[in-house]
């Protein structure tokens, strides 16, 4: 197991980095030389402040995270809480906190790792391979310049060292790693009774007045979401190379010079009995081989039997179909020189001795050209294609930057359709294709776009398709009357009070469980669950099941499960617990190491946090 963690170093120093390094690119190099102090700061750490306009960025970014994640109907108000305003002003602290220590340590990114980490990064290559203009056109994308973004991704790549160093200190013992498991691996029997909200739909009525109360109350719910109607054009290295076309005389060059690759190899099946090497593995093997000779039909009984190769002994021996090199080379030299049917051994590997029977042989062949003219075509459509890509994607991206107060010129110059949307909401939608995009939305929703009426850049959206869009109409943000969405508030009025009704008819029954009835429910067949595999339980109840007193089950407890009802579990009996794989037991491990990692990061920025200087300025914090 430290075996394991050893060498897997550097990737388990990533995980954790990954962990625990806050989203330091919400913020810019700016912030820590801004000599201009306001009055409308929300706070300063060591003297930096913190801004009304990052703060409002910080909670839109959010809000279209979640947006993008619960879809259009997520209510933004839902984060502009008291609460949820002070966690998102104590993360903002906490990375101005990170970043001075960066500053302080004098920690910084070299021009060669800096270089290296942006040719890595996906967004910027195109086939596998880093492309300048394409880097170019993100940048420009996110709103900024070569020079920002690499003074950005140092400043984030010094916060990675830094944390990744401090997070190192804190080891995780074997005895953590046991504790960990022994949680993760408590097993419980379970089965549950639904209680559907639906059933109480009937029973409710709601008066205008209500209806009136929710809309004031929830009037955000009810507004038409800002939207804009776009044109677009793609640039896509297939419709290129569909454009360019394939002839046949070049799918029979392509095929002839590639011959060798549409040769299938000869394959064989066999089977084996593995007897691990030991001062009696070969004498041992020589005894189970006269047995195999004695009856050849028992070849697989004897195979589960005798083999160690727990792959395959199971499997009668069965190897499956394999051709040359794929197996060991006394394995596959034994194997490619019998007969079928015929039974060979002892053979002698790194892996001990085998006993072989060759159960088929399927002879080489060559696929014709017919079989494969559809995938070389595809092939060389698309390197024809990437080649017309590569030769006009810069000069594509220029134009449309360019040439900003129309898309038409590109157009026209590259034989493109010019395609048009219909209204798209600022969160998007499932249907909207390219154009629904989060790069492409974030374009067209930009300042840029909206008020001064220009092209979005060419917005790489996968490797090989780019882009660029225009706003042709902008409504802003609206208010739906009452008249118009009556309808939908009292279908939610209903769900929500015939869900309190199930919660109560819930809690009801749970009362009669308690006293020992029965209830009058219908529990579901038991299953077992555990913390590592929960199914489809919500993590609450999940915690509620395996924290149940093995002793005193069956036991109990109801869950409000909003619009869908109540659910009553019952804890039928605790289970052994089941043992653990090497793989799970190397992952408690490094969880382990994850949780000792955490723990110091966050003692070390308690720390430096209780040093720093940090005034709130709360009148700001409060203000909407």
């Amino acid at each position: 197991m430290f075996d394991f963690v050893t060498k897997h170093k550097r990737w388990i120093q990533l995980s954790f980095v990954l962990l625990i390094v806050p989203p330091f690119a919400f913020f810019g190099m700016e912030s820590y030389t801004r000599s201009m102090r306001g009055g409308s700061d929300i706070a300063t750490v060591d003297g930096v402040p913190i801004t009304q306009q990052e703060f409002g960025d910080a909670m839109r970014q959010q809000q279209e995270r979640l947006r993008e994640a619960l879809g259009a109907g997520f209510d933004p108000a839902v984060l502009d809480t008291p609460d949820m305003r002070q966690a998102l002003l104590d993360s903002l602290i906490n990375q101005r906190v990170v970043s001075a220590r960066v500053f302080d340590s004098g920690l910084t990114a070299s021009n060669d790792s800096l270089q290296a980490v942006i040719r890595s990064m996906p967004g910027f290559q195109r086939d596998g391979k880093f492309d300048e203009a394409t880097a170019n056109a993100q940048i420009r994308a996110r709103g900024m310049s070569g020079d920002s973004f690499a003074a950005r991704l140092r400043h984030d790549i010094a916060v990675g060292q830094l944390t990744q160093a401090i997070g190192e200190t804190g080891i995780g013992s074997r005895a953590v790693a046991e504790r960990i498991a022994m949680l993760l691996n408590q097993r419980r029997e379970i089965a549950e009774a639904r209680i559907p909200a639906e059933q109480f739909i009937g029973q409710v009525k709601i008066d205008e007045a209500q209806v009136k109360a929710h809309y004031d109350s929830f009037s955000a719910r009810y507004r038409t979401p800002e939207r804009v109607k776009a044109e677009y054009l793609v640039l896509s290295l297939e419709d290129l190379g569909m454009a360019e076309g394939v002839t046949d005389a070049e799918i029979k060059a392509a095929y002839d010079a590639r011959a060798s690759q549409y040769a299938v190899a000869e394959q064989r099946r066999a089977s084996h009995i593995l007897i691990p090497a030991g001062p009696d593995a070969k004498q041992k093997a020589t005894e189970i081989l006269a047995e195999v000779r004695k009856s050849p039909a028992r070849f697989a009984e004897l195979a589960k039997k005798y083999s160690q190769d727990t792959g395959s002994a199971e499997k009668g021996g069965d190897l499956g179909l394999f051709g040359r090199g794929m197996m060991v080379k006394p394995f596959e030299d034994a194997v490619f020189s019998m007969k079928q049917g015929e039974i060979a051994g002892p053979v002698e590997s790194e892996f001990g001795f085998h006993i072989i029977q060759l159960t088929e042989v399927k002879a080489g062949k060559a696929r014709p050209l017919e079989e494969v003219r559809k995938e070389l075509a595809a092939e060389l459509a698309k390197q024809k294609g990437a080649k017309k890509f590569s030769e006009i994607a810069e000069a594509f991206g220029n134009m449309v930057y360019e040439q900003s107060d129309s898309l038409k010129p590109a157009a026209e110059k590259y034989k493109l359709k010019l395609q048009a949307t219909g209204w798209i909401a600022r969160g998007g939608a499932p249907d909207l294709g390219l154009v629904g995009h989060p790069k492409v939305l974030a374009a067209l929703f930009s300042k840029d776009s909206i008020e001064a009426k220009r092209n979005t850049d060419a917005i790489e959206i996968t490797p090989g398709v780019l882009v660029a869009a225009r706003v042709i109409e902008h409504q802003p943000e609206q208010q739906r009357p009452l008249a118009d969405v009556k309808g939908e508030i009292e279908a939610t009025l209903k769900r929500e009070e015939a869900a309190k009704l199930a919660q109560k008819d819930g809690a009801a029954k749970l009362e009669q469980l308690a006293k020992g009835g029965d209830a009058g429910l219908t529990f579901s067949q038991p299953k077992a669950v555990t913390m590592r595999e929960a199914g489809n339980l919500p993590a609450d109840v999940q915690r509620k099941i395996l924290a149940a007193d093995p002793k005193k089950l069956p036991a109990h407890f109801g869950a409000d499960r909003g619009d869908q009802g109540y659910v009553i579990y019952r804890v039928v009996r605790a289970l052994p617990e089941e043992p653990r794989t090497d793989v799970q037991k190397t992952s408690d491990m490094v969880n382990a190491h994850r949780l000792a990692g955490a723990l110091q990061f966050e003692s070390w920025l308690a720390a430096e946090r209780a040093s720093a200087k940090i005034e709130i300025n709360r009148a700001n914090l409060e203000k909407k």
